[in-house]
């Protein structure tokens, strides 16, 4: 037999091809049976104490008052005794029988003289027959007389009763207990069953939900127990777990249909190119498919960002980034108006990644200078609260409704005034921006102008303490 066979199965104990109530009820009745016989057994053995010591005390009494009679010299013949079960004797130190109970031998002492241990209180064990008891025999020894004349007392006592009461205790158990063990096993099987009832409803909840292309919810039991808070949890994955599908579901549709438009203008051009040769402007056709190429390839950058920040859950690389040089590297970019910078008093230091605080400065100038009528400011200070610095960003174009400030956070987003081809993108910069500064640990939200319109974003970075901020510039070369 190879050892995949039924030998490595042993270990199992048999329980593998049981459901998870049979394994439980299994494992239930096991441990009870366990527990029973080691109760069963220290009862028996507390049984068998207890009375083998009430034996003992009665005899030590009625050898006791045996003595109180030797030392008066006042010892009757036959010895007085209560109960026929009870053997008395009085023997000197040469192994003579002095005196004796009624029923008692007269010429053989019920313990060799040589087992006693004369001065000394004994208990000891002799043969049925030798003391004419029935049973085993308990004969207790308690020294008597004086040092002149020294005695020992004998009183033996049957443990047929004791042997009798620890039999039928344990035939007691025997039948009692398998019954026992059946009774509540029925019983387990029945409560195990009635609390994995609830599971069993999950697991055919979540098969449904499984078979079917839709989502679904898990019923809930009405107990408030772990099965309950189990099924609760479940239906919260459940939940999150559609709105990131239908999420997925959108963006895919949206970027088919972003990555569809360039594409389709790029064939477009090429295939009137084709038809028209002889009478095709080569130079504007190399500018609207170089156009078309770069915009495909914005959105294509954009499209990877995107997925790259949803695996990458953390900012990598973070430190100290000098706030007021990024500022002044990114409004450098742009002509002074439409874009006006207002440098704070004091440097200010942020905790980030260099690169990403970069990225969303450039999208917000670049989206408040694609909308904005005359100029564009862009400032920094330190915030109110003393864990953050404030960036703004204020154009004076016409502004987004205070019920889309939020959706357009949205990824493909874009608002009736920005769809236009050649001035407006595919509504991912937003998307881009909220999700960086969310992996810096800020919070980016749109307000009012104070003009009589426009824009201005507000950008909460956390601020660097000053001890790290100080060795990042000595740091820096």
């Amino acid at each position: 037999m190879t050892p995949a066979g039924p030998a490595r199965r042993l270990p199992g104990w048999g329980l593998r091809g049981l459901g998870l109530r049979g394994r439980l009820t299994a494992l239930g009745v096991l441990g009870l049976t366990v527990g029973l016989a080691l109760g069963g057994a220290v009862l028996l053995g507390a049984l068998g104490f207890v009375l083998q010591r009430t034996v003992d005390t009665e005899a030590f009494r009625t050898a006791d008052a045996v003595v109180l009679l030797a030392a008066e010299d006042a010892l009757p013949d036959p010895l007085p005794v209560a109960g026929g079960q009870v053997r008395v004797q009085v023997i000197d130190a040469q192994g003579r029988i002095r005196a004796a109970s009624i029923d008692a031998d007269r010429l053989v002492p019920m313990v060799r003289p040589e087992r006693l241990d004369t001065g000394h209180r004994q208990r000891l064990v002799v043969p049925a027959e030798r003391v004419g008891l029935a049973g085993p025999v308990r004969v207790v020894a308690v020294p008597a007389g004086t040092d002149a004349d020294p005695l020992t007392v004998l009183v033996a006592r049957s443990m047929a009763d004791v042997r009798h009461s620890t039999h039928v205790v344990r035939v007691i158990l025997l039948v009692a207990f398998p019954l026992l063990v059946a009774i509540l096993a029925g019983v387990a099987w029945r409560v195990i069953g009635a609390t994995l009832r609830p599971v069993e409803a999950l697991r055919r909840g979540a098969e449904e939900i499984t078979g079917r292309a839709g989502g679904g919810r898990l019923p809930v039991p009405a107990s408030a127990d772990e099965i309950h808070r189990l099924a609760v949890t479940l239906n919260g994955m459940l939940d999150r777990m559609e709105s990131a599908r239908i999420r997925q579901r959108a963006f895919v549709s949206d970027a088919a249909h972003e990555l569809r438009s360039p594409l389709t203008n790029i064939r477009t051009e090429l295939e009137v190119a084709q038809r028209l040769a002889d009478r095709t402007d080569w130079t504007a056709v190399t500018v609207n498919l170089l156009t078309d190429t770069e915009r495909l390839s914005r959105l294509v950058d954009d499209l990877l960002l995107l997925a790259r920040l949803d695996e990458m859950p953390a900012a990598r690389g973070t430190g100290p980034v000098d706030l007021t040089a990024l500022l002044t590297e990114v409004a450098a970019r742009y002509p002074s108006p439409p874009v006006l910078l207002v440098p704070p008093p004091d440097p200010l230091w942020t905790t980030g990644n260099a690169a990403e605080l970069r990225r969303v400065l450039s999208n917000l100038v670049d989206n408040a200078v694609r909308h904005a009528r005359g100029s564009v400011v862009l400032a920094a200070e330190p915030h109110d609260d003393a864990a953050y610095h404030l960036v703004t960003v204020t154009d004076d174009g016409p502004g987004i409704p205070a019920a889309d400030r939020r959706r357009v956070f949205d990824r493909f987003t874009r608002l009736d005034d920005g769809r236009g081809r050649d001035d407006g993108g595919a509504g991912l910069g937003l998307a881009i921006v909220w999700e960086l500064v969310r992996r810096a640990g800020g919070t980016i939200t749109l307000t009012d102008a104070d003009g009589p319109q426009g824009l201005r974003v507000r950008l909460l970075l956390p601020r660097t303490p000053i001890g790290d901020a100080q060795e990042a510039a000595v740091d820096t070369p």
